[in-house]
């Protein structure tokens, strides 16, 4: 083969690898959309007196929200200079760009919080996330993983120590509903609902920021790193469950804190399975070793980061099974991926449309979901296949350019970011 021959296909294998890996995570943001959509929609417990958690409430509570935010890590690193973090004015830029970014997303966010739904939305929490991670996009992936494990072990018990002092304020500084355009008159309850006492606590949630961004500094086009990260990712998820098992029922945790809180409103052993926004996690530091969804532990960080990671790893590979089969297995879950503000949005508004309605005949709370998710697929889709961006994405898209002030002439590798 020629030089010019060799360093063509040279070419073609690093397109392939960077389509194989943009690909494979638009398609995880797929999949966590449609996730948190379940968790909107479905029931997460069953009807019955001991709240059986259902199969939603089992597989997708408190992991379908983590994936969306390790993916946001995810995305800034790409976008930062991907192996090789940006330095100096350049990443000055980016991060203007990134700023401007997450105040559109802050914007839509308020917005959408005055609507009528049962949905704790997740906007205003993700941009702020945004903006605190603004200090790391700069290093490497050796360092993001120091830190994020440092996180992944202080933050919970910070959280456990401030909080009982904000919701012993005169109001407590919780919301108790979505943010919206009012609380900002009111900075103080909303910081504390949103970094330390509303559902999603960015003081935690920082922590899958810092997972993402080192897995997108990882060189996520070669063979080995999505085997990787679909095997660590596995063993810690499965690691950190184990042991948050074994903490509750055989040493005594579940007893203990069922003791500490009297008479729950809730089974707190159905609870644990499924979700923990609901019990007031203080008086007891059994509290910090249980592993329940949006418990905000140490081991709760642990499993859904390790299942988020798992998730990539599997995403990752299916999309390079596609390139090598010349065929797009991931068209549908990768277009939905790459437009999740515009989608996600729009379900909220579906959602609220429904809201305390009767629904129409023949149609079931089943039925209601698996039509949205193939509004959801089928809008991807053809988003997808006409390179175009979502709406919302392309606001964020034009915000971001105008922070960074980059030359409308510098071509973008991809639309699907």
């Amino acid at each position: 083969m020629t030089a010019r021959g060799t360093a063509t296909a040279s070419r073609t294998a690093k397109g392939t690898s960077a389509g194989a890996r943009l690909t494979g995570i638009d398609a995880a943001r797929g999949l966590a959309l449609l996730a948190m959509m379940a968790t909107h929609v479905l029931p997460t417990f069953e009807s019955d007196p001991q709240l059986t958690p259902t199969w939603v409430g089992l597989a997708f509570s408190g992991r379908a929200a983590a994936l969306f935010a390790v993916l946001a890590g995810v995305g800034l690193a790409l976008s930062t200079g991907k192996q090789q973090p940006l330095e100096g004015s350049a990443l000055g830029a980016a991060r203007r760009g990134i700023a401007l970014r997450a105040l559109v997303i802050g914007a839509v966010g308020f917005s959408v919080g005055g609507l009528e739904v049962n949905i704790a939305i997740i906007l205003v929490h993700y941009a702020l996330l945004f903006l605190c991670v603004l200090p790391f996009v700069g290093l490497g992936a050796r360092r993001l993983l120091l830190l994020a494990a440092a996180w992944v072990l202080a933050s919970p018990v910070l959280a456990y120590l401030l909080r009982p002092w904000l919701l012993a304020a005169d109001p407590p500084l919780r919301l108790g509903h979505n943010p919206g355009w009012e609380d900002l008159t009111t900075p103080a309850r909303l910081l504390g609902d949103l970094f330390l006492t509303g559902y999603y606590p960015v003081l935690q949630w920082i922590a899958y920021l810092l997972v993402g961004l080192a897995i997108g500094r990882m060189a996520l086009s070669k063979s080995m790193t999505p085997f990787l990260l679909l095997a660590a990712g596995t063993v810690v998820a499965l690691g950190a469950k184990w042991l948050g098992i074994i903490l509750m029922e055989d040493w005594g945790g579940r007893h203990a804190l069922e003791a500490q809180i009297g008479d729950p409103s809730y089974p707190l052993e159905s609870l644990l399975q499924v979700n923990l926004v609901g019990a007031e996690q203080s008086g007891s530091v059994w509290w910090l070793a249980t592993s329940s969804p949006h418990a905000g532990s140490t081991l709760d960080l642990l499993h859904t980061a390790g299942v988020a990671a798992a998730v990539i790893g599997a995403c990752l590979l299916l999309a390079r099974l596609g390139e090598w089969v010349e065929l797009d297995l991931l068209l549908a879950f990768r277009g939905a991926g790459a437009m999740t503000l515009s989608l996600y949005t729009g379900h909220l508004c579906v959602m609220a449309a429904l809201h305390n309605q009767p629904l129409a005949p023949g149609w079931t709370v089943d039925g209601v979901y698996w039509a949205q998710v193939i509004g959801v697929l089928v809008i991807g889709a053809a988003f997808a296949a006409l390179t175009w961006r979502g709406p919302l994405e392309w606001v964020t898209h034009a915000a971001s350019r105008v922070g960074s002030h980059q030359s409308a002439r510098v071509r973008q590798p991809t639309r699907f970011r």
